[in-house]
């Protein structure tokens, strides 16, 4: 048995040693093998669950898994410093240092009365840092192993710094129908590759419009899936109630049902 104290309240830094002990000589099997590429999968999904938590609104889960986000950057801090990188100071150093970077107005003199300008300056100071002297170089900053369609919004919002996107609702409307009609004319002449083309076209011109509705597009398409294993549950419920086989024979009564239950 390793040595290890046992408390009745443990902090960050026994979150270390215990991250340390289980990578040691005498720890666990498991965790003595991973790399940062064999847990990052993991790293994504305790992430997601994270956020689980918070549009469920349960303060007990989202100390859970913030929990097990928390267990992920020690876990790949501990990695890097077995092999001389950095420590888990280091990365609280860094951030630190940004936090006060990237707000002047409250540890600085620049002045910043709105979230908006607050944001702005939050931009600026992102590229100076970055060396980021083109809008392009700060769009090769957003992540792309974000989502796709979150992905989308933030080039878009970038895009629209630069003025090179629909400047009013109007344009923005206007650019999704003209992509929906040139994907109909697209489908309409079997080009497959084409098809593909315009339809990421399409999706790409809908999460710019999300910008002048001041919405989270990446939520609102989550928000309508769960709504529509909601409906579907109750079209089931339904097609059960009167005897009809959704996925048999009963193509029409089942068509129907589903008619009525979506209006």
């Amino acid at each position: 048995m390793v040595k290890f104290i046992f408390k009745e309240r443990y902090n960050v830094e026994d979150l270390i040693e215990i991250v340390r002990i289980l990578r040691s000589p005498g720890g666990c099997p498991w965790d003595k093998v991973q790399t940062h590429e064999s847990i990052r999968k993991d790293f994504i999904e305790e992430v997601y669950e994270a956020a689980e938590a918070i549009d469920e609104k349960d303060s007990e889960h989202l100390r859970e898994e913030l929990g097990d986000v928390l267990l992920q950057v020690v876990f790949h801090t501990v990695l890097e410093e077995e092999k001389g990188g950095f420590v888990f100071e280091d990365v609280t150093d860094e951030i630190c240092k940004k936090m006060i970077i990237r707000h002047p107005h409250v540890f600085g003199d620049v002045e910043a009365d709105t979230a908006e300008q607050v944001l702005r300056n939050w931009d600026d100071i992102k590229m100076r840092t970055h060396s980021q002297k083109t809008v392009s170089e700060a769009m090769d900053g957003v992540s792309k192993t974000l989502p796709s369609l979150m992905r989308a919004e933030k080039l878009c919002k970038k895009a629209k710094k630069g003025g090179v996107y629909p400047e009013n609702e109007d344009a923005a409307f206007d650019n999704v129908q003209a992509r929906l009609d040139a994907l109909r004319k697209a489908y309409e002449s079997n080009d497959g590759e084409l098809c593909r083309k315009e339809l990421g076209e399409l999706l790409f011109s809908v999460a710019g419009l999300s910008e002048y509705m001041n919405s989270d597009c990446e939520k609102l398409l989550y928000d309508t899936c769960e709504g529509f294993i909601g409906s579907f549950r109750k079209y089931e419920e339904a097609a059960i109630r009167k005897g009809i086989d959704i996925q048999g024979s009963d193509a029409k009564a089942a068509s129907q049902i589903w008619k009525e239950i979506s209006k």
